[in-house]
């Protein structure tokens, strides 16, 4: 990625991991599924994550055949990216992490509560291991995009057309 704007996408059930000042990681339509960012600005090592259900056992039944990653659980996914971060340089202590989705989209996934059993599940897993969100924006009912600016550290969410910044903060 050295010296040009790229564009990674992390498409669902998937993840990125990389290091270097260039570019981005983004990932579309985090409904029910969340998306993680890790960031750590001194290994200038970013990584983002799209996973669709908190463990195997909370399969959905679906017979809709969909074309999707090697990480789909949050269970072994969310340690994963942070074992590939670590082996490129991050630092826990360091990490800068943020995430998005975990909404409850209308429909047939509704009374499955997906999307907050998600984000039980990621809280859960990263107060066991120590690690504190900079930044969320998670539930309700919309869809996100999802994006991590590798030369800065920045975050953004897009919904509904909408864009804004995740991390850091407007100190406006």
């Amino acid at each position: 990625m050295e010296g040009e704007q790229e564009k990674l996408v992390v498409k669902i059930a998937d993840m990125e991991v990389v290091q270097g000042d260039c570019g981005e990681l983004a990932t579309y339509a985090l409904g029910s599924c969340i998306g993680l960012t890790v960031f750590d600005p001194v290994a200038r090592v970013g990584g983002l994550l799209h996973f669709m259900l908190p463990n195997p056992s909370q399969r959905t039944g679906a017979t809709k055949t969909v074309e999707i990653g090697p990480h789909p659980y949050g269970s072994s996914a969310v340690p994963a990216l942070f074992r590939a971060a670590y082996a490129l340089g991050a630092e826990k202590d360091r990490l800068i992490v943020c995430a998005a989705g975990g909404a409850e989209r209308l429909g047939g996934e509704n009374d499955l509560r997906i999307g907050a059993r998600n984000w039980a599940m990621l809280r859960k897993l990263l107060f066991q291991n120590g690690i504190t969100l900079a930044a969320t924006d998670v539930g309700g009912s919309i869809s996100r995009n999802l994006k991590l600016m590798l030369s800065t550290g920045e975050v953004n969410v897009t919904s509904s057309g909408d864009s804004s910044r995740l991390f850091p903060r407007n100190a406006a």
